[in-house]
C-alpha cells in the first residue's frame, strides 16, 4: 500500500537582485497558463501547485528521473522570497520548509546573502537545489521557441554553450570550497550526494520546467518520510502577525502537520507566555477573478489539512510572535502539557543567562533563532536574546556587562526599532548599538568594532605598563662611556623607550634609559629590529656592561603580572619567551617573583 504524503513546503532564498521574486512570478505565470490542467490555488502566504499542473509543465522531463506519475499532491511554495520568511518557517530543531530553491545570479555566483542562506539551510538541515538564474545575460545567448533549458541550450552556438558550462563550473568550485558537491542537474547520478544546479532565466521563462521537475522529483523520491500525512492535531508556525480591517489581529500561519478546524482551541507562542485561544475563522484568499470588493478578500473554510497557508482569526492574539509555534488541541486535558511544550520551545531560543555577553534583539522568533545559531558558531557569548524593540531595560543590561567586559557591552539589532527612551539611555551610558538586516553583516560589523575597541583598550591599559624588550650593545658604537653612557644598540625583541630600566642577563641593574635616538632625532619608542642610540643614566661602559652584552628591560613585578594575566595570549611568542627569561633571572633572587 502506497504511503499517503502531503505536498512539500518549498521556500525560495538567495542574494538580493539574484531574481528570487522573478523566479516565483515565472513559476506562477507558467502555471496560470496551464489552468486547464488544474491551475494554482492561492493560500495565505503561499501558492499551491497541483501535481497535474506540474506534470503538464514538465511533460516528458519527469521520465528522465524515472518518474511516470507524481505521487505527491503538488508543491506548496511560500510566496515571500528570502531568508526572513524561511527563518520564520521554523519548528523545533529544524525548518518547516521541506526543500528550498537557492537562486544564484549566473554571472555573480555565490554572494554575501547567498552564503548566509546556505548557512541557514545547513543549520536547519534543509535540502536545496540551485536555480542558476539569468542565463539570458550570457554573451551571445539567443532566445528559442521553447521554455526548456535543455532544448534551448542545444540550439545555442558552441561558444555560448562553453560560456554557460564555464559559469556552472565556477559555481561548482565555489560550492566545493564550502564542502558541497554540485553539478548540472542532468549530469547527476546520485541526488542525495550532489546539489542539483538548474540553469534558468526568469526573464525569458527558460528552465522552469526543469526546475519544477527536479523539485518535484527530489520531493517524491527523497522526502517520503518527511512529508508523510499526519491526521492528528495541527502543528504550525506563524509566518506573520497582521492587523486586517474588520478582523483585528490575524495570524498568517503555515500548517505543516495535521488538520486544523474552525472552533478548534490552539496554543500559540506569545511575547511573554503561551496564549490559549479559540479559532473564530479560517480564511483563504478569494481567487483574483472573484474579488468584487477589496474589503472582501477572503473566503472562510471550516477545515484545512497540512501543508497549507491559512489566516487565523481569534481573540487575544496581540502578543503572538512571528516564528512562534502553533499547536492544535482537541482535548482540554492536554492544554497544560501543550502550553509547557510551546513555552519550552520559545525559552530555548530566547536566551537570558546571567553571564557576560552581547544583547541580541530581533523582529521575529525565527530570525532570532537563526541569529543565535550564527553567533554560537562564531563563539560570541550572548547574555540576552529576545524579540521586540530595543528598550531602556536592554541598555541597562548592557551597562551591567560594561562593568566587567566592555567589549561585550553592545546591543545587536536585526530589523527592530529603537525606542526613544532607549536611544537617550544608550547615548548617556555610551552603549554601542549595531543595526543590520543581514545577519552576516551584523556579525561582521560587531567583530570589526570588537577588534578596534580591543586594540584601543589594550593601548589604554598598556600605556603605563612597562613592556618587555631586549637590546644588544653594538661593537664599535660606544659614543660616551659614562654619565650618561651613550651607545648604539639593536633591539632584538620587544621594544625600548625612555624611562625603561635596563638589567644584565644576571639580573644586575645597569641604568635608566634617558633618551632614544634614530638618525640624530629623539624618538619615543624603538621596536624589534631597529638600530638606535640610547643614553643610559647610572651606567658605565666596561663596568656595568660592555660591548655585545644583551640587556633586558626591567619589567616591574606587578606589570609582569598584568601582562601575564590579561595580555599573555596577545603577546608575540618572542615576547612571551622574553618575559619567561626575565622571570627566571628574577627568581634567582626571589623564588616566587611574578607568581
Amino acid at each position: 500500500m502506497t504511503q499517503e504524503v502531503r505536498q512539500p513546503v518549498v521556500c525560495v532564498l538567495g542574494h538580493i537582485d539574484s531574481g528570487k521574486t522573478s523566479i516565483l512570478d515565472t513559476i506562477r505565470g507558467t502555471s496560470v497558463q496551464k489552468r486547464e490542467a488544474g491551475g494554482i490555488t492561492q493560500h495565505i502566504g503561499a501558492s499551491f501547485f497541483p501535481a497535474s499542473t506540474i506534470e503538464e509543465i514538465c511533460g516528458p522531463l519527469l521520465k528522465k528521473l524515472g518518474i511516470t506519475k507524481l505521487n505527491i499532491p503538488g508543491l506548496l511554495i511560500i510566496d515571500t522570497p528570502g531568508h526572513a520568511a524561511f527563518m520564520n518557517l521554523r519548528s523545533r530543531g529544524g525548518a518547516v520548509a521541506d526543500i528550498a530553491i537557492l537562486v544564484v545570479d549566473i554571472l555573480d555566483g555565490i554572494q554575501v546573502q547567498t552564503r548566509e542562506s546556505i548557512n541557514i539551510l545547513k543549520a536547519r538541515k534543509t535540502p536545496f537545489l540551485v536555480a542558476d538564474n539569468k542565463i539570458d545575460r550570457i554573451s551571445g545567448w539567443k532566445s528559442q521557441d521553447t521554455n526548456s533549458f535543455l532544448e534551448s541550450f542545444s540550439l545555442q552556438d558552441p561558444f555560448v554553450q562553453r560560456a554557460v558550462d564555464d559559469k556552472i563550473y565556477e559555481l561548482m568550485g565555489e560550492f566545493s570550497s564550502l564542502n558541497y558537491k554540485s553539478d548540472r542537474f542532468d549530469r547527476i547520478d546520485d541526488f542525495t550526494k550532489t546539489i542539483a544546479i538548474v540553469p534558468t532565466s526568469a526573464k525569458e521563462n527558460i528552465g522552469i520546467p526543469e526546475l519544477l521537475m527536479v523539485l518535484a522529483g527530489l520531493s517524491q523520491q527523497y522526502l517520503k518520510d518527511r512529508i508523510k500525512v499526519s491526521k492528528g492535531n495541527a502543528k504550525g508556525t506563524i509566518l506573520e502577525v497582521k492587523e486586517e480591517p474588520g478582523l483585528g489581529i490575524t495570524l498568517d500561519t503555515i500548517i505543516y502537520e495535521g488538520i486544523i478546524k474552525k472552533d478548534d482551541k490552539i496554543v500559540v507562542g506569545g511575547a511573554e507566555d503561551a496564549i490559549v485561544t479559540r479559532i473564530r475563522a479560517l480564511l483563504l484568499p478569494k481567487p483574483l477573478d472573484e474579488i468584487r470588493d477589496p474589503r472582501e478578500k477572503f473566503v472562510q473554510v471550516d477545515r484545512i489539512s497540512a501543508a497549507a497557508g491559512v489566516k487565523i482569526v481569534g481573540p487575544n492574539l496581540d502578543d503572538v510572535m512571528a516564528g512562534a509555534p502553533l499547536r492544535g488541541v482537541s482535548d482540554e486535558s492536554e492544554i497544560p502539557n501543550v502550553i509547557e511544550d510551546v513555552q519550552s520551545e520559545i525559552s530555548r531560543i530566547k536566551i537570558d543567562v546571567d553571564k557576560s555577553g552581547v544583547i541580541l534583539k530581533a523582529d521575529t522568533l525565527g530570525s532570532l533563532e537563526a541569529i543565535v545559531d550564527f553567533f554560537k558558531d562564531e563563539d560570541i557569548p550572548i547574555r540576552i536574546a529576545d524579540v521586540g524593540a530595543i528598550s531602556k531595560r536592554d541598555i541597562i543590561e548592557a551597562s551591567v556587562v560594561k562593568e566587567s567586559d566592555p567589549l561585550r557591552a553592545v546591543i545587536l539589532s536585526f530589523n527592530t526599532k529603537l525606542l526613544p527612551d532607549a536611544k537617550e539611555e544608550a547615548e548617556t551610558l555610551e552603549i554601542p548599538i549595531f543595526e543590520n538586516k543581514i545577519i552576516y553583516r551584523l556579525v561582521e560589523d560587531y567583530k570589526e568594532w570588537y577588534l578596534n575597541k580591543k586594540e584601543e583598550l589594550k593601548k589604554l591599559q598598556l600605556k603605563d605598563v612597562t613592556q618587555p624588550g631586549k637590546v644588544k650593545v653594538l661593537r664599535g658604537f660606544i659614543f660616551r662611556r659614562t654619565d650618561p653612557a651613550i651607545v648604539g644598540v639593536k633591539v632584538l625583541t620587544g621594544r625600548v623607550k625612555p624611562k625603561n630600566r635596563l638589567i644584565s642577563g644576571e639580573g644586575k641593574m645597569v641604568g635608566l634609559i634617558r633618551e632614544v635616538q634614530d638618525k640624530g632625532q629623539n624618538i619615543d619608542l624603538a621596536n624589534s629590529g631597529q638600530e638606535v642610540a640610547i643614553s643610559i643614566r647610572g651606567a658605565t661602559v666596561g663596568r656595568t656592561f660592555k660591548e655585545e652584552d644583551e640587556l633586558l628591560v626591567d619589567v616591574p613585578e606587578h606589570h609582569f603580572k598584568i601582562l601575564k594575566n590579561k595580555f599573555w595570549d596577545e603577546l608575540p611568542f618572542e615576547e612571551q619567551e622574553l618575559l619567561e627569561e626575565l622571570a627566571k633571572i628574577k627568581r634567582k633572587a626571589k623564588s616566587y617573583w611574578g607568581m
